[in-house]
């Protein structure tokens, strides 16, 4: 980890040589601290923590972890009756997040922070004062008054223990009011002096109360005489220096900002070179200095303004501790997390290797516990964490000085105090890829937004900075709903979008097909594979069919025209006798769409019921599309939503649904939607509701777009979806003369007068059989994957769909076909011909055929002689 010592060097020693300040004790103490000065009229140097995620950017994980630690011991020190009965409070603003880990490392302890912040009707139940701090007056505001008057421990957490006066205060006052029998006191550092420490042990004799103590280091700060006076004027001094040169932080510029990296040892007016990527003069060696306040002709050409990221916070989960935080929030948060963080994961550009996660003064919890949560999902990705504060301290540019830069913005929450300066350290110069700020609604305000605002100021030092809002938790107001326009924009129809008929089916996507999206099937393989882009990022060229291919798509369809019709009846009956009499079938987009109109088409003809129609779209690895949830809610009963797809392969649609709906769930409180996926065919045995499991030729799986209402792929891409829009596809108007789209359908529906009695048994037989998925086709890739030396279940396709698939839209490596397999392969047999792909017959094959993506693609690695082939 990061630590205060540095290449030999003691981020306390500038400070130390100057002032004559010791710091002793504990061997780790000087790892876990570092020094600076302040302007404050109380005390002039600063204890500056390394793993408290204040000042100083640091792993997620260990200032997490620093929390939790404290936790576990005074889990261990109470017992597990008492821990059971603990409340732990945190003191703003520096130990807001701190407090709630070590909650955390409790147990099921509820947690409340201090706070600076009042709010309209909300009444104190207590308060105190800090002696040293520069913004004393500390309220107590929790929802539940009674979470401070019961009679078990009362845990409280200081990012250091000083003189102890902060502590005496808070319980003097509490125990006035809610008197108990023990109380701890938890800080990463306890620096009294030994006189301090018996007020301590006097104070709790005097109370009648068992005070107990832990800390993760221990010792003691020697300070000479008349230190405050000598630091006061070295502070004065500096600055006017500063702002002599023309260097100053007045007026809310982005001042005393400096090198992050080790400066150069060199006399005044050398050149150092800046952590923007710009060279600034630099003054004699720690001085501090400033870098321009406006953005560079170069940065962020392409971002130049923040992005805003929508998290989908639960509805009604406090954002902190301002009013309390109980076990229930916590089990909330935990589920919530993993969602949250692969939207902050989504939005940061491809490039980006340093990332910082930047929160906002009391603020700190939630941001500590997405970056965390990113840290440990973003492969690649260095992410560190810290955030803004309102205390003053001074910036010098020495590796032997624990504030290397500084940024200076104006309060953006309507602090009660008035408005003031705020702060960011060591976070200008850095080096940082991307900056991800996260604030609550109080706080994105117009001066959020101002040119010389928080979010301009790390603009002019960092290629990307992203915003994401939490909602400010206020006792008793409505749950604030996730970020969201007023209203979703209604379905595309046909023939403005698609060759079916409006009835036949609604798209909740939007349009892009005047956007360019297409890009060869080789470049793309490379990408996905090689991890730079996701395969919803782009679109394959669409494959045109030669005479010979579609010759056999007409051959095909005729030949299974009677046996679509039946599965197609057959899953409908499914439908209406086991999920709702008047179902909502909303097709996953687009191999599920041709089925979802079949399956209405049978309702229509065998039941006179007009079923309602959506497709929706669903991207592995990324979720189902959750603005078309939220317009189904809006217009249905979600509990009359049934999923529909073509067929199911492994299952990974499957199981991608499920987490996704349960991701929707926790992230919007709507309940209802079913994820168990209506199909056609379930070779896989993933389903319970099917027409069948035989895997056969579904004939809309030999084309692409021309089978499917001229529709694309649905594309899922950030900077043309955003987070208010549906997924979106194209409409490939210019291929009508090669549509079969309605052609199939119609083909197949001519079919369901010949299939009534056969639907009506094969019904009955499924209603009484046991239809529960055995996941048997997912065991079968593993296996394959293994003996084939693959080693990535996403690169093998089981099924006679997802083969044909991967000879349309990947660049495939060879066809398992099982022996015997007859004329279901014929169009399967002719692509790989035409591709030069070779077809291995295999044995022992649960599936008609699997098809294998080349494992270790690079470009021209395509058919059986190593050559890309050309269609």
């Amino acid at each position: 980890m990061n630590n205060a010592v540095n290449n030999g060097v003691w981020s306390g020693s500038w400070v130390a040589e100057r002032l004559g300040v010791q710091l002793v004790g504990d061997d780790e103490l000087k790892q876990m601290l570092g020094l600076a000065l302040r302007r404050n009229p109380k005390r002039a140097h600063l204890l500056v923590s390394n793993v408290l995620g204040k000042h100083v950017p640091q792993s997620p994980s260990v200032v997490y972890g620093a929390g939790f630690a404290l936790g576990r011991r005074v889990r261990d020190l109470l017992g597990a009756e008492e821990a059971g009965a603990a409340v732990v409070l945190g003191y703003a603003e520096t130990a807001t997040g701190l407090g709630h880990a070590v909650a955390d490392g409790v147990g099921d302890a509820p947690y409340l922070h201090s706070t600076r912040r009042p709010v309209a009707g909300v009444a104190p139940a207590g308060g105190f004062e800090e002696a040293h701090s520069h913004a004393t007056s500390h309220l107590l505001l929790p929802e539940d008054p009674a979470l401070l008057a019961g009679d078990g421990p009362l845990v409280l957490v200081d990012d250091e223990f000083s003189t102890g006066n902060t502590v005496l205060n808070t319980i003097r006052d509490l125990h006035e009011r809610y008197p108990r029998r023990r109380y701890v006191v938890v800080a990463l550092v306890d620096m009294r002096s030994a006189a301090d420490a018996g007020r301590l042990a006097d104070f709790a004799g005097e109370i009648g109360a068992r005070v107990d103590l832990v800390a993760a280091a221990s010792g003691t700060v020697l300070l000479p005489e008349g230190v405050l006076e000598k630091g006061q004027a070295l502070v004065a001094r500096y600055e006017a220096e500063s702002a002599a040169e023309g260097r100053s932080s007045s007026a809310g510029a982005s001042g005393l900002v400096a090198q992050f990296p080790a400066p150069l040892k060199g006399e005044a007016g050398a050149a150092s070179f800046a952590g923007d990527g710009r060279t600034t003069p630099l003054g004699a060696r720690g001085t501090a200095r400033s870098t321009p306040t406006g953005p560079h002709p170069a940065d962020n050409l392409t971002h130049p303004h923040p992005t805003r990221i929508d998290l989908h916070w639960p509805p009604g989960l406090p954002d902190g501790g301002r009013h309390g935080f109980t076990p229930q929030h916590r089990t909330r948060l935990e589920s919530a997390l993993p969602a949250m963080a692969a939207r902050l994961a989504e939005a940061l550009p491809k490039s980006a290797r340093r990332v910082h996660i930047l929160g906002f003064e009391e603020l700190m919890y939630a941001p500590l516990r997405l970056a965390r949560e990113l840290e440990q999902v973003a492969e690649g990705i260095e992410v560190r964490y810290s955030t803004t504060t309102r205390s003053p301290v001074l910036a010098v540019d020495d590796p032997g000085y624990a504030i290397r830069t500084r940024l200076v913005f104006p309060a953006h929450d309507d602090p009660a105090d008035g408005p003031g300066e705020r702060y960011a350290y060591n976070v200008a110069g850095a080096g940082f890829d991307a900056v991800t700020v996260v604030v609550d609604s109080a706080a994105d305000t117009p001066e959020l937004h101002a040119p010389e605002g928080l979010l301009a100021q790390l603009t002019a030092h960092t290629p990307h900075v992203l915003l994401a809002v939490v909602p400010s938790y206020v006792p008793g107001a409505p749950p604030a709903s996730p970020e969201r326009p007023p209203m979703l924009s209604e379905p595309l129809r046909g023939p403005a979008f698609s060759s079916y008929a409006p009835e036949e089916v609604g798209w909740l996507l939007q349009d892009l097909s005047d956007v360019t999206l297409e890009a060869p099937t080789e470049e793309r393989e490379e990408a996905i594979q090689s991890g730079g882009a996701h395969y919803a990022e782009s679109l394959p060229v669409e494959y045109q069919p030669s005479e010979q291919y579609q010759a056999l798509f007409h051959t095909a369809l005729e030949e299974t025209a009677a046996r679509l019709a039946q599965a197609a009846g057959a899953v409908t009956e499914l439908v209406l006798a086991e999920r709702s009499p008047r179902p909502v079938l909303v097709s996953l987009a687009r191999a599920g769409t041709p089925v979802g109109i079949l399956m209405r088409r049978w309702a229509q003809f065998r039941h006179g019921l007009e079923l309602p129609h959506y497709a929706v779209s669903i991207v592995r690895g990324r979720g189902i599309d959750a603005n078309a949830l939220r317009w189904l809610a809006a217009h249905h009963d979600p509990r009359d939503v049934v999923f529909v797809d073509g067929w199911t392969g492994k299952g990974a649609i499957t199981r991608e649904l499920a987490d996704a709906i349960r991701e929707f769930e926790a992230s919007d409180g709507i309940t209802g939607f079913d994820p168990e996926i209506a199909v056609l065919a379930d070779p896989g045995s993933c389903v319970r509701t099917y027409g069948t499991r035989d895997d056969y030729l579904i004939p809309s799986a030999c084309l692409n777009s021309t089978v499917s209402g001229l529709i694309s792929r649905t594309v899922l891409r950030a900077d043309l979806v955003g987070p208010h829009d549906y997924h979106g596809a194209k409409f490939y108007r210019e291929l009508a003369g090669a549509d079969v789209s309605v052609a199939f359908l119609d083909a197949v529906s001519a079919r369901f007068p010949e299939v009534v009695d056969a639907v009506e048994a094969a019904a009955k037989e499924l209603l009484s059989a046991d239809r529960a998925p055995t996941w048997e086709g997912w065991a079968a890739v593993e296996r394959i994957s293994e003996e084939y030396g693959i080693h990535d279940v996403n690169l093998v396709k089981p099924g006679v769909g997802e083969t044909t698939r991967v000879l349309l839209r990947r660049v495939p490596w060879k066809i398992l076909a099982r022996a015997g397999a007859g004329a279901d392969l014929d169009h399967v047999r002719l692509l790989a011909e035409q591709r030069g792909v070779p077809v291995e017959e295999v044995a022992e094959l649960p599936y008609t055929c699997v098809g294998l993506i080349h494992p270790k693609y690079t470009r021209g690695a395509t058919g059986a002689d190593g050559k890309a082939v050309n269609l």
